[in-house]
């Protein structure tokens, strides 16, 4: 198993952020940060209230922009154009 190093408490904020965003994929978190979906469901389990983090699944779960391989064709950024740039974003840095 491959040693991970550990997260700052800037990455860890800017990670539930990420999941929070509606047209932020799994895939882009995985991207910039090489954490799969799964370890972001726990990452999210461990620093978030119970409540919040049942509330964040259920809204996740039927998301299909949460997914590159569920989108339509349609939905080609990682955010809401509306959203204010954030400038630790590798992604937005392309």
């Amino acid at each position: 198993m491959k040693k991970r190093k550990a997260l700052s408490e800037k990455e860890i904020d800017r990670i539930i952020e990420m999941a929070w965003e509606d047209r932020t994929p799994f895939d882009a978190i995985q991207l910039q940060f090489d954490l799969k979906e799964q370890e972001v469901i726990t990452l999210m389990r461990r620093e978030m209230k119970p409540k919040s983090f049942k509330m964040w699944r259920e809204r996740v779960q039927g998301r299909k922009t949460k997914h590159l391989k569920s989108r339509t064709s349609d939905v080609d950024r990682f955010k809401c154009s509306r959203q204010r740039n954030i400038s630790n974003n590798k992604i937005s840095k392309r």
